[in-house]
Formats: structure tokens, C-alpha cells, sequence
């Protein structure tokens, strides 16, 4: 293992996030730790990114901290981008991303603002992971799960991750002693119907919440939503590369030139 690895922390809940706090103080334990944390809640912001204006970058002096700490006014993707590119100035050992709050499994990691900063730790060439509590709670419970946080993360630092790939850990909300283990995971099939609260704002203008039901029709038992509902922490080796090899093998047998 790398002695006193270099560890990018961010997050999409915010730099005042009790998720942060949590992985922070693990980080601290394993190396030398920067955060790089957006300035408020980014939940659900994907890979998006700050190209229509400009981002702030401000760095919290606090002497609570035995790390460095800076916040910016754009989403986790950009968090990344601005850490390792501009305050780093070097490639990290390791990007983390998390504690979320709130599951991150399945379908999920799509609309996902935590696994899209580790995913862009991974386009960076870094070992990254993303961690997630099924606990939606800002006062959530981070304790019992420091001691898997650290396991995992120890794992990746030594055995390191093939290039393309990132972890995206979830962890059932439990109790420590409830935790069956830990299983590696395919994600699970499922998707979102989207239903819409429609409401009208003291102008008469109309607004719309969104809300929806999730939908898990996938009934195989190496799924994350299988290992998490059987209080299992999942762990899906996750690829950026979208490319479907099924898709290149089909699509090459159509003739173009007819």
C-alpha cells in the first residue's frame, strides 16, 4: 500500500453534510486528506457540470481540522475537475465520494451527484468510490458503518481497480450487528415512473413537484437491491465506458450501404 496516500474527498449533500464529516474523519485515519465540497445540496445532479458560469472556489480555515478544506459553488463532477486540476495540481491516490444520503443503488447511479464525483475521479485515472447510506436523514447514523468504510477502502488502495472502473457502495440501514456482510453486485434492473405534484404559486402560475413510485422487477439474488434488502453492503463495480458490446456485435451486421 501507498504510504500516506493522497485521498480527494467530496460529496453531493454539501460541505456542511453529516455524511462528509463521517467520511472525512475515516480518510483521516489513512492518509493525507483534501476536501473539495460543493457549497450546498447537489443531490441529483448527475455528471453536470459549470460551463454558463463561473465557479467559485473558497477555502474554509478551520482549526477543528487536521486537513484542508475548500468549497465550491459547483456540482461534484466539478468538484473533482477543480480539485485535482487546480488545488491538487497532482493526481490523487484516491477520490471518495459520500457518506449520501440516501441509496444510490440500481438505477440510481444515474441521477447520482456522489457517484458522478467518483465517476469523474475515474476519468481522471484515480482508484475511486462512491459510498451511500439508505438513510435519508441529515441526523443519519454514520458510526456503525466506519469500520466497512475503511475496510473497503484499504482494499481498493492495495489491490487498486481496472481502469474504467469505480465502486459504488451502499449500505442497508441497519444496525451494525444486523449487517449480514459485504457482496459484490450486479445493479439490479429497475427504473423510476415519474408522477408529477402539480401545484399553482400565489401568481395562479403552475408548478410541478417531482415524485414517483420505484419499480425492482429484477428477481436474481446477485443484484445491489437483493443484497441490500437481505442487509447486505453492496458493492458494484461500476464502468464508465457506455459502450454495449452486444450492441456493436448486432449493429455490425447491418448493412449500411442498402
Amino acid at each position: 500500500m501507498i504510504k500516506n496516500p493522497l485521498i480527494l474527498v467530496t460529496n453531493d449533500d454539501g460541505i456542511d453534510a453529516p455524511g462528509l464529516k463521517a467520511l472525512t474523519e475515516v480518510m483521516n485515519e489513512i492518509g493525507e486528506v483534501v476536501v473539495v465540497a460543493p457549497d450546498r445540496p447537489q443531490s441529483g445532479m448527475g455528471h453536470a457540470i459549470t460551463i454558463n458560469s463561473p465557479l467559485y472556489l473558497r477555502e474554509i480555515k478551520n482549526n477543528n481540522f487536521n486537513h484542508k478544506a475548500y468549497t465550491t459553488s459547483g456540482t461534484p463532477a466539478d468538484c473533482i475537475k477543480i480539485g485535482v486540476n487546480e488545488i491538487l495540481k497532482v493526481k490523487p491516490d484516491l477520490c471518495v465520494s459520500g457518506i449520501n444520503h440516501g441509496a444510490n443503488s440500481s438505477v440510481n447511479v444515474v441521477y447520482s451527484g456522489t457517484m458522478s464525483a467518483a465517476i469523474e475521479g475515474g476519468i481522471h485515472g484515480v482508484p475511486s468510490i462512491g459510498f451511500s447510506l439508505l438513510n435519508h436523514k441529515w441526523n443519519a447514523d454514520f458510526s456503525h458503518i466506519k469500520e466497512y468504510i475503511k475496510i473497503i477502502t484499504l482494499k481498493t488502495l492495495n489491490n487498486g481497480l481496472p481502469k474504467k472502473v469505480v465502486l459504488n457502495v451502499n449500505f442497508p440501514n441497519v444496525i451494525k450487528k444486523e449487517i449480514k456482510g459485504i457482496k459484490i453486485c450486479r445493479q439490479a434492473n429497475t427504473y423510476w415512473i415519474e408522477k408529477f405534484d402539480k401545484r399553482k404559486n400565489p401568481l395562479g402560475k403552475n408548478y410541478y413537484w417531482l415524485t414517483g413510485e420505484f419499480i425492482n422487477n429484477d428477481k436474481r439474488i446477485d443484484t445491489d437491491e437483493w443484497a441490500l434488502s437481505n442487509n447486505y453492503i453492496s458493492i458494484v463495480p461500476t464502468q464508465f465506458d457506455f459502450t454495449s458490446e452486444i450492441g456493436l456485435t448486432k449493429l455490425n451486421n447491418w448493412d449500411f450501404e442498402k
